[in-house]
């Protein structure tokens, strides 16, 4: 059996939050928040929240906060905010209230992405982190970015992780 499909479905029906960060998508455009929650659903997972928050500070903070104090969440997933400019909120906000970072992904994530993008993918922020013994991600918002990440690097891991955090 591969590993990566028995590590998927280990520890389904582990509890979802999808944020997409943005300031132009509604429900209907934003396909990447739709692409996260049908594959997260496709792997047994339940996605408890799906949410559409502007690219602000204070908005971010309060759907963290809401998250880490909610005691049936395990995951959450940021869609958006990860680049260089200054109104990219996401990456900067959630590392401050990251109780730790999990910095192998971000690392992860470049590597994946620099042989799509090339240097550009040096640009992203993408990362995880551990806020109040739960999993939190932060990805930019592009199809392709979301699509690696999602197949890649957190569908085949994601079980397996949250089991580890409530040892």
């Amino acid at each position: 059996m591969n590993s990566h499909i028995a590590c998927a479905s280990k520890g389904a029906n582990v509890v979802c939050w999808v944020v997409t960060v943005s300031d132009t998508r509604t429900e209907q455009t934003d396909i990447t928040g739709k692409f996260t929650q049908e594959q997260l659903r496709a792997h047994g997972h339940h996605v408890a929240l799906y949410q559409i928050i502007k690219n602000d500070t204070n908005q971010i903070i309060s759907i963290a906060e809401r998250f880490r104090d909610d005691p049936h969440a395990h995951v959450a997933i940021f869609l958006g905010g990860t680049g260089l400019s200054s109104k990219d909120r996401t990456a900067r906000t959630l590392r401050k209230l990251y109780d730790e970072e999990i910095m192998g992904f971000g690392e992860l994530f470049r590597m994946l992405s620099y042989h799509e993008v090339g240097p550009y993918a040096l640009l992203s922020r993408a990362s995880a982190g551990v806020i109040n013994q739960k999993l939190v991600f932060s990805l930019p918002g592009s199809e392709n970015a979301v699509r690696l990440a999602i197949e890649k690097l957190i569908v085949p891991i994601l079980g397996h992780a949250v089991e580890q955090l409530r040892k």
